[in-house]
């Protein structure tokens, strides 16, 4: 009788792509606090004045699965939701996700002391810091990871990339941590609704930034 372990392996490679690539990009974020050291020593490569750890995150989450979509995967990168897609329902559940948002963000910036003391520091440089910031985070969740995944499991692609979505916010307060498994699903279901990763984005942008307004305001 055949056993388990007998049985051909057969794997996806770009599953397996998807997944080695976006866990490492992801540990190389965490463990190397910048990358870019060039832009330190040399500020004047660096006149725009963008934090250091944005130029990491461009690279790292977008750039770096952008080449592998064009050059590996030989794929456009609008099937990974690299476009406008549905405009129009991308407008109307950006404009219903801020309305949903904006209490309960109001609610939590002021009420828990480390979202307070976590985001009051990060002020600076709203609102453009925030967007150039998740930009690229953005786009590795819920447009390399979800559409990548979709394409072998379909919609089950939701729920998968909202996990490492989750365990890359540990560090961050208790209150957030704990919500973005949902969070990322909703995410997650607003790019595969629209079939694109530009409407997540906006939601995410006016959550990081509207949180950090709120939480300069009310620190002590």
């Amino acid at each position: 009788m055949e056993t388990f372990i007998s049985k051909k392996l057969r794997l996806d490679w770009k599953i397996a792509i998807l997944t080695i690539v976006s866990t490492l990009l992801l540990m190389l974020d965490y463990y190397h606090d910048p990358l870019f050291q060039w832009a330190r020593i040399f500020p004047k490569w660096n006149a725009t004045g963008i934090p250091i750890k944005v130029l990491d995150r461009t690279v790292l989450y977008f750039i770096i699965p952008m080449l592998i979509i064009i050059f590996i995967f030989r794929q456009k990168p609008g099937e990974f939701g690299f476009g406008l897609g549905d405009w129009k329902a991308g407008i109307a559940l950006t404009i219903g996700g801020i309305i949903i948002m904006s209490p309960i963000l109001w609610v939590v910036g002021r009420g828990d002391p480390a979202m307070r003391a976590y985001y009051q520091p990060m002020v600076s440089g709203l609102p453009w810091s925030t967007i150039l910031d998740l930009f690229g985070w953005e786009f590795l969740f819920r447009g390399w990871l979800l559409f990548g995944y979709a394409q072998k499991f379909g919609p089950e692609a939701i729920w998968l990339q909202a996990v490492p979505f989750a365990l890359a916010h540990l560090g961050k307060p208790e209150v957030e941590t704990l919500s973005t498994i949902f969070g990322g699903f909703a995410f997650g279901w607003i790019a595969w609704r629209t079939k694109s990763f530009i409407y997540p984005l906006l939601i995410h942008w006016f959550v990081a930034s509207f949180i950090i307004i709120v939480a300069a305001r009310y620190l002590g």
